[in-house]
């Protein structure tokens, strides 16, 4: 019998992990629907997918990544993946029979959903919310939880064990009991936990300075059969990093993000965590735009707080932990920052 690619298109609870386990058992793979598509959008997914098309022995998810060019790709994770996946967050993490995963992200991306993988090849208890919910997850029992930056303040986290980061650039005062996570749908999950590979996990720093992983955890291959990897098996993230004197991984960030303006490399994350504590921002994301005389311009884009910032105001905090050049030649008062689901910043 022809294994094949199955739709799973549920909210989360219960009924989806029932599911998932249902496609498992038939020797099928399954594919997670992202609950929020309105259906023309959840059409044209499921065509682009390939759903009810044969998979190969072994699959046992395709998870949809809008990658770089934001065109969605099916990433092919095998059994295999996913087992060691779990295997080695779990070791990680320290995870005993005492304890409890809150599954409470979109379960369409790898974030949300490895929640729910990690907890059935291990056996740990699980609990599944249809989504994020203040009132849920605070009163949840649950000893392990997996979250975004932008959910934190919203969260009573001491009453978790430990709180799985991922998503974003983590907040500088995060909290003690906290993990942060470095890792792609094609990782499938978090490969670098607090600047350290997983155990079996390789990572390099090329000429170029981008980040390239290699591991049993990778994907197989992309749904319309192409493979991301060099001749050595390396996988190359797209994300530039170094390696710091303790000898943790820094992610600088994604290639695509650098900012250049009159020569001079900017990272957005750096100008935004200067602007955190700005009495008159709430949030803020920082981007390039193109321009004639300097290459890019450093861009600010701004949810203000009770009061709205100045541009003056803006480059004065800049320029007292950065160079001159960081800081942003232009503000933009917008009332929310665009965000994907797992709660990263969309720059373009």
């Amino acid at each position: 019998m022809t294994n094949r690619l199955v739709a799973i298109d549920t909210p989360g609870g219960p009924g989806f992990v029932d599911e998932l386990r249902r496609i498992w058992n038939a020797g099928d793979a399954a594919f997670p629907v992202d609950q929020r598509l309105p259906p023309a959008a959840k059409t044209a997914l499921l065509a682009a997918m390939r759903v009810g098309e044969s998979v190969e022995p072994g699959d046992a998810l395709v998870v949809a990544t809008s990658g770089s060019t934001g065109d969605p790709k099916g990433v092919v994770l095998t059994h295999d993946a996913v087992a060691s996946s779990a295997e080695a967050t779990s070791r990680r993490l320290g995870v005993t029979a005492d304890d409890h995963w809150l599954a409470c992200l979109p379960l369409s991306h790898v974030g949300g959903l490895s929640v729910i993988t990690r907890a059935i090849h291990t056996g740990t208890r699980l609990t599944v919310l249809p989504g994020f919910d203040e009132r849920a997850v605070n009163s949840s029992n649950a000893t392990l939880v997996s979250l975004v930056s932008a959910t934190l303040p919203r969260v009573e986290t001491e009453r978790f064990r430990l709180i799985v980061l991922g998503g974003s650039s983590p907040p500088t005062d995060r909290p003690t009991n906290s993990v942060t996570t470095y890792g792609m749908t094609e990782t499938g999950s978090g490969v670098v936990y607090d600047g350290v590979p997983l155990d079996g996990v390789e990572v390099m720093i090329d000429d170029g300075a981008q980040i390239r992983v290699r591991g049993p955890m990778l994907l197989r291959c992309y749904r319309d059969a192409t493979v991301p990897f060099d001749a050595d098996g390396w996988l190359p993230t797209g994300d530039l990093g170094r390696w710091l004197d303790d000898g943790r991984l820094h992610v600088e960030g994604r290639k695509g993000d650098l900012i250049i303006t009159g020569g001079e490399n900017v990272w957005p994350e750096a100008v935004e965590a200067a602007l955190v504590d700005h009495p008159d921002i709430a949030e803020v994301m920082v981007r390039g735009i193109p321009d004639p005389e300097w290459g890019q311009l450093v861009v600010a884009v701004i949810v203000p707080g009770e009061s709205v910032p100045t541009l003056e105001s803006v480059r004065s905090h800049v320029k007292q932990r950065h160079p001159v050049f960081m800081a942003p030649r232009r503000i933009e008062i917008v009332a929310s920052l665009p965000r994907t689901g797992i709660g990263k910043l969309r720059r373009g």
